[in-house]
């Protein structure tokens, strides 16, 4: 594990103004960002400024941490509790980023109790109780209109681990709201990550022969499939990136997630292309 103390605040180090002008230059390009009144995203550069304020940026192997850099992960962060508060993210400081993915190296246990040591590339991570660490290069990818996977957003993707972390270790189930029916979560997404998981495995023996074409036309990353910790995560980054391929798809789940978040990015989506 990594020693975090020389990546502390230092005492009067200032915080990141968030200015229109550098704001619109680090959202733009953001699919998440489609749909939103300006009285919201007016809120979402507010809230990503007091996030600024709370947490601590280090790059890894010399990477210089922008001004911009920082309100890309920022943005990305708070667009998820933009209607829950910045609370959910109390307990921990740290911003941990990479220039590119990282591969740490990992002791792991298989099923017949042998020890493997592992060095598989990782885009980002989130430590319960600690930091998140970030592949820049993944960031950037997400806003990149030549580069990006429709649906594919590390920021959201590692943050989601966050608020299901605040259960304790992720397993898809973060704490619910008053008024949320914890039997028609566990019902929603237990259905769905059953479908997801058979859809996989299906399309994963198609892989071969047709150059992974099955697994791209899945509705979300194959990644999801992992466990239901990362099912939630995954499905986080479809809720807010391509909620026109989620929702079709997974509905219940879907109507969980907006009870969850406290937002509707289709319905949002599907105001802002109707004819006014």
């Amino acid at each position: 594990m990594l020693g975090l103390a020389w990546l502390r605040r230092k005492p009067g180090e200032p915080t990141l103004a968030v200015t229109p002008e550098l704001w619109q230059r680090a959202t733009a390009p953001w699919l998440f960002m489609r749909g939103l009144a300006p009285a919201d995203v007016e809120r979402l550069r507010l809230l990503s400024e007091n996030f600024l304020s709370t947490k601590h940026f280090s790059g890894t192997h010399d990477l210089e941490i922008t001004p911009l850099m920082k309100v890309h992960v920022a943005a990305q962060a708070c667009i998820l509790v933009l209607e829950l508060g910045i609370e959910w993210y109390e307990g921990w400081s740290e911003i941990i980023v990479y220039p590119s993915q990282f591969a740490p190296e990992r002791e792991v246990m298989d099923e017949a109790g042998v020890v493997h040591i592992t060095n598989d590339p990782m885009a980002g991570e989130a430590w319960l109780g600690g930091p998140v660490v970030l592949s820049y290069e993944d960031v950037a990818m997400t806003g990149d209109e030549e580069t990006r996977v429709a649906g594919y957003n590390v920021v959201i993707h590692e943050f989601a681990h966050k608020l299901d972390m605040r259960h304790g270790e992720p397993n898809g189930f973060p704490p619910l709201h008053d008024g949320m029916s914890v039997a028609a979560w566990r019902k929603a997404f237990a259905a769905a990550y059953e479908d997801f998981c058979a859809r996989v495995d299906a399309a994963d023996e198609l892989s071969e022969r047709d150059d992974g074409a099955a697994l791209d036309e899945l509705p979300i990353d194959p990644y999801g499939a992992e466990s239901p910790g990362e099912f939630f995560a995954v499905i986080s980054e479809a809720f807010f990136e391509t909620p026109e391929l989620l929702s079709p798809e997974y509905p219940a789940v879907y109507e969980q997630l907006r009870l969850f978040y406290r937002q509707d990015p289709l319905a949002r989506l599907t105001s802002s292309s109707s004819p006014s």
